[in-house]
């Protein structure tokens, strides 16, 4: 929320990332923690950052000196830059930037296909590229959830008398998207697009509501509003995001992450919404699940009253 002078509160310390919780999918690499906290590194850390993730081989082959005169920082940097991942030490960088480097290339076409998109790309080289980034970002997203978050959101909704959901851009299509999976299998649920009317709906909330906000970078003022508007007003509150450490996880009292690298014409808009999306597809189904035979019947009866408009053969 904003203060009454115009400023933005300030955000309060961000904590060192707690490990994901027994993903079901593949485990996370050290590279996926380090693009999702790039954003909130101090600039020292982020040198350290960015060349890991530029040549994890070569920083997992180097001493400790070496990548601090590299990246122009101390070695006390590099190790607070390790804690700030979770990792002991130096040593755990090191074997997990090496790890993660056999996993970049042992993905098949990794070299070319995992390329960004370049002037000279044929289409079809441009649709691989396109496929792999999407496939990747499911994976990542999938490897790195965290399951206790997931199940405390699903509790959440599962009990709650009302859900809002909210986001704007592309989030506001994922919005859109749980907004309609979840109506169908008859929750009370709203999605909200538009920040104005999402906030006079967040003003009513209460106790026993849930409040979502999708927001990618998690740094969009108008959902990170909003979301502590509902908090505000006692709802339980829900973010996701890209990054752990972003404003809108100040207001969230469960956060799901997802997992991406954007590439050139995808910024916050492709891979991001489809990583979004299978978050969305978790949560839904964690609370499909958790009242089965209720689902099941809104499904048969909401395919039933659509049945007689399709074109039949």
């Amino acid at each position: 929320m904003t203060a009454a002078d115009g400023t933005r509160p300030k955000r309060r310390p961000a904590s060192r990332p707690a490990a994901p919780a027994a993903p079901s999918g593949p485990p996370q690499t050290v590279l996926v923690q380090i693009r999702a906290l790039l954003p909130s590194l101090a600039p020292a850390e982020r040198r350290v950052a960015e060349a890991a993730l530029a040549d994890p081989a070569n920083v997992a082959a180097q001493t400790i000196s070496e990548l601090a005169a590299e990246c122009r920082t101390s070695e006390t940097t590099v190790v607070r830059f390790c804690r700030t991942l979770g990792l002991k030490g130096y040593p755990d960088l090191r074997i997990g930037l090496a790890s993660a480097a056999s996993v970049e290339e042992s993905s098949a076409g990794w070299s070319a296909v995992g390329a960004d998109i370049g002037p000279r790309d044929s289409l079809a080289d441009i649709v691989a590229k396109l496929g792999f980034a999407d496939a990747r970002a499911v994976e990542d997203t999938v490897g790195q959830l965290d399951l206790h978050a997931l199940k405390r959101a699903v509790d959440a909704v599962s009990s709650a008398d009302g859900t809002d959901v909210y986001g704007v851009g592309a989030s506001g299509l994922v919005a859109l998207d749980l907004q309609q999976k979840l109506h169908r299998i008859g929750r009370r649920v709203n999605a909200w697009v538009d920040p104005h009317i999402a906030l006079t709906s967040a003003a009513l909330l209460r106790s026993g509501d849930v409040a979502i906000g999708v927001s990618h970078t998690g740094d969009t003022a108008a959902t990170v509003d909003v979301l502590a508007e509902a908090k505000r007003n006692g709802a339980t509150t829900i973010a996701i995001t890209n990054f752990p450490r972003s404003a809108i996880t100040d207001q969230a009292d469960h956060v799901l992450t997802t997992a991406v690298r954007e590439t050139t014409f995808r910024s916050g808009a492709m891979a991001s919404r489809i990583a979004a999306l299978t978050v969305v597809d978790c949560l839904f189904v964690g609370v499909a699940q958790r009242h089965r035979t209720r689902t099941l019947k809104a499904l048969e009866r909401t395919y039933a009253a659509v049945q007689n408009h399709r074109l039949q053969g």
